[in-house]
């Protein structure tokens, strides 16, 4: 029995059954169409035509036809509100994307920059350790050349043949770095291309026998006149004063440069440079103007003073070079000694100035030690300058006053008063003062602003703690329970 449609526009029981239980199927006026739809239908006999209720039932709504739309309209709901997640959610994948398509760019930036602090960090310490080495290494080199000629001249004083001698060994510089470069390299060069290659120090032609003339004589004869005022300084002084006024060619070096290649000014320089003299004049002082002493002494600043200038020559014409073209120049510098200054040594032989008995008779075993040194410490100050900083070799070279004097203590070849330890030190101290970078003073004003910013922080960091602690203090101290009634 169907109810009819009440005035709230329900029509049914059933429909407000429906409506209630949430039935899928449902729509107003599903009862009412129900019934129409079943006393609509009409039974026919077998074998008739009945288009009337072929129409009928196509033109009614049977229930399945209603549950078949009603559910079309809700899958066409379901397929919109899926279509609508599935957006939103492509839309939030998307959206995700780009923020891991712009965060991994980020991230792999900061892990750029933290494998690149990691590596400069690494060379940095790989530079210091290799630093300190080469430090310990050049200062125990010219420790142990200067001591091995104290001890030749003992049995054997011939300075200008242990000069050329020694020279000659620089032929082996080159062979030395072309082995280094065959170990290391991974391009290795054949030997003459390397050679070529390396020649370019004296133009772009290479080595010729004009530039060979023109260029290595000068070099040669002021790299024979250093060392052999350095040999005949050591006849007349002990190993520690001669070391410590070869440290003075740093002062001659600023001197010329700021002469004749109109380096800058720098007034700390000029302080070093009257440090050194003042230790020269102390150094003369220390023996109470002895003639050995003195010609001893000019002997030193002699050695210090062509040293300084075969440096300020070869910035002027040969300009900076490699740890190559070094090796290739020091090996030609061998061969023009070989070739152009052998005469001197047999001059000197012959007029009696330097003899020696017989071939066998000579010190061999020193003299090999001495310029086997030699050629270490020349081959361990161009290694240096490639592997660490170039501020610690010239470290390295004024170690060996200290490394000197500790010897002669121990072989009680010197007696220290305190003229000679002032001059030793004041000395020592110029030459520090001339390794100063050129922006000293900047640096070091940069240095004392940011410890005063980092105290200014630290106060008022200090003064913001305190704030809060006195805060919480008197929050604690005011507080006042009230008791509940």
């Amino acid at each position: 029995m169907d109810v009819k449609a009440a005035p709230n526009g329900v029509a049914t029981i059933e429909d407000r059954i429906l409506r209630i239980t949430g039935y899928y199927g449902y729509y107003p006026g599903y009862s009412s169409q129900k019934s129409t739809s079943r006393s609509s239908v009409t039974r026919c006999k077998p074998g008739a035509n009945c288009p009337s209720s072929h129409s009928s039932i196509s033109r009614q709504l049977s229930p399945l036809s209603v549950t078949e739309d009603s559910s079309a309209a809700i899958l066409e709901l379901q397929s919109r509100g899926s279509s609508g997640v599935c957006g939103h959610r492509a839309e939030r994948q998307n959206r995700s994307g780009d923020d891991g398509a712009q965060t991994h760019p980020e991230n792999s930036s900061q892990e750029n920059r933290i494998k690149a602090r990691c590596l400069s960090c690494m060379s940095m310490v790989l530079k210091a350790v290799w630093g300190l080495l080469i430090i310990l290494s050049v200062s125990s080199s010219w420790v142990g050349t200067t001591q091995i000629v104290k001890i030749t001249y003992k049995n054997f004083y011939c300075p200008f043949f242990m000069t050329w001698f020694s020279t000659n060994w620089n032929i082996m510089f080159f062979p030395v770095y072309y082995s280094g470069h065959l170990a290391t390299a991974q391009e290795k060069q054949s030997p003459m291309k390397k050679f070529r290659e390396c020649s370019r120090i004296f133009g772009e032609d290479g080595l010729t026998l004009k530039l060979f003339l023109k260029r290595t004589a000068p070099f040669s004869i002021l790299w024979t006149l250093t060392n052999y005022l350095y040999l005949l300084a050591l006849k007349k002084l002990t190993a520690t004063d001669v070391s410590a006024l070869f440290c003075c060619n740093k002062a001659f070096v600023f001197l010329l440069s700021w002469i004749v290649l109109k380096d800058r000014f720098m007034g700390v320089r000029i302080v070093a440079a009257i440090m050194a003299i003042t230790g020269i004049v102390m150094m003369a002082y220390a023996d109470n103007f002895h003639a050995d002493s003195i010609i001893g002494v000019a002997f030193a600043v002699g050695s210090a003073s062509t040293s300084a200038l075969y440096k300020v020559l070869f910035k002027m014409f040969l300009g900076s070079a490699n740890f190559g073209e070094a090796a290739h120049f020091v090996s030609t510098l061998g061969f023009f000694n070989l070739i152009f200054i052998s005469f001197t040594p047999v001059i000197l032989y012959f007029t009696k100035v330097e003899h020696w008995s017989s071939f066998a008779a000579l010190p061999w075993g020193c003299l090999c030690g001495m310029a086997g040194l030699w050629l270490a410490f020349n081959i361990l100050v161009n290694v240096g300058v490639v592997l660490t900083y170039p501020i610690l070799i010239s470290i390295g070279t004024v170690l060996s006053v200290p490394g000197n004097a500790a010897v002669d203590l121990l072989k009680q070849e010197v007696i220290f008063n305190v003229v000679r330890l002032a001059a030793t030190i004041i000395i020592c101290i110029g030459f520090l003062l001339m390794l100063l970078p050129e922006e000293w003073d900047e640096i070091t004003l940069r240095f004392i602003n940011s410890l005063k910013e980092k105290k200014s922080e630290e106060h008022v960091d200090d003064i913001t703690d305190s704030s809060v602690h006195l805060r919480s203090r008197s929050r604690a101290n005011g507080t006042v329970s009230i008791p509940l009634a």
